[in-house]
């Protein structure tokens, strides 16, 4: 471990803070740009503005997040305990993010990836009418509903699972798509697809009823069209104590009441 180089990154929150101060008062840290690691503080949502910043920077690094926020379902427990030797015991989890890729009615185009998941969602009052298409074949012609969304592995158990949807196992190599209050067709569900499908939706009476488009955090509104699909050109590493157990901690989610 006396070659690892790295990085500290801590959410602006009062815990996350302190536990930076002890982490620099104890170990030698190096500029990102330097770095062959990243130690991230904070809750789940810091560890993906982190991983967020990466791919925007286009330089990727594997990443160790201790939690000192809220849930921490993708982090490990906070210690400022033999840090080098944890790292040196991880076991790596590697994530292929979801790539978005937008078109508002006024014809811009965007695009950003997303590690949990993907969602449309209605604007106004009014709800959201969605032509579902997955592989070019239009699977739902009309779908009226607040929103839905697309979910990875890594993502089921967050907005997908609020929204009533499947939690997947981390090695399903599958994707979720749930509905978000559908009111036509009321009785469907949503569905899991394998992780290679393309799924694309297309915004019914955009003008009318306007549509958002989410990337984890980051919103494209008024949106015409969207298609996503995984991105195997960027995968993402995280780093987790031996006995944390994401794909049992994720299993048991499903028992959780």
């Amino acid at each position: 471990m006396p070659d690892r180089r790295l990085a500290l990154a801590a959410s602006p929150t009062e815990a996350a803070q302190d536990a930076e101060r002890e982490l620099r008062r104890r170990h030698d840290w190096v500029p990102v740009e330097e770095a062959d690691t990243i130690v991230a503080l904070g809750g789940d949502g810091f560890l993906l503005q982190t991983l967020h910043l990466m791919l925007d920077r286009h330089r990727i690094l594997p990443v160790f997040g201790m939690n000192l926020g809220t849930v921490g379902f993708l982090m490990n427990e906070w210690s400022a305990e033999d840090l080098l030797g944890r790292i040196g015991r991880t076991k790596p989890f590697t994530v292929n993010p979801l790539r978005m890729d937008a078109t508002t009615i006024d014809g811009q185009s965007f695009t950003s990836p997303a590690i949990n998941e993907v969602s449309l969602l209605r604007e106004t009052r009014e709800t959201a009418k969605l032509e579902v298409i997955v592989n070019g074949r239009t699977v739902l012609p009309e779908l009226i509903c607040d929103g839905i969304l697309v979910a990875t592995p890594a993502g089921s158990t967050a907005y997908n699972l609020s929204a009533q949807g499947p939690i997947l196992p981390l090695d399903s190599m599958q994707l979720a798509l749930t509905p978000i209050s559908p009111f036509r067709p009321r009785r469907w569900r949503g569905a899991i697809l394998p992780e290679r499908t393309r799924i694309s939706f297309r915004v019914l009476d955009p003008v009318k009823r306007p549509v958002s488009a989410v990337a984890d955090q980051r919103e494209v509104r008024d949106v015409a069209t969207v298609d996503i699909a995984i991105d195997r050109t960027n995968p993402l590493t995280l780093l987790f104590d031996p006995e944390h157990a994401l794909d049992d901690r994720i299993t048991m989610e499903q028992f959780a009441f």
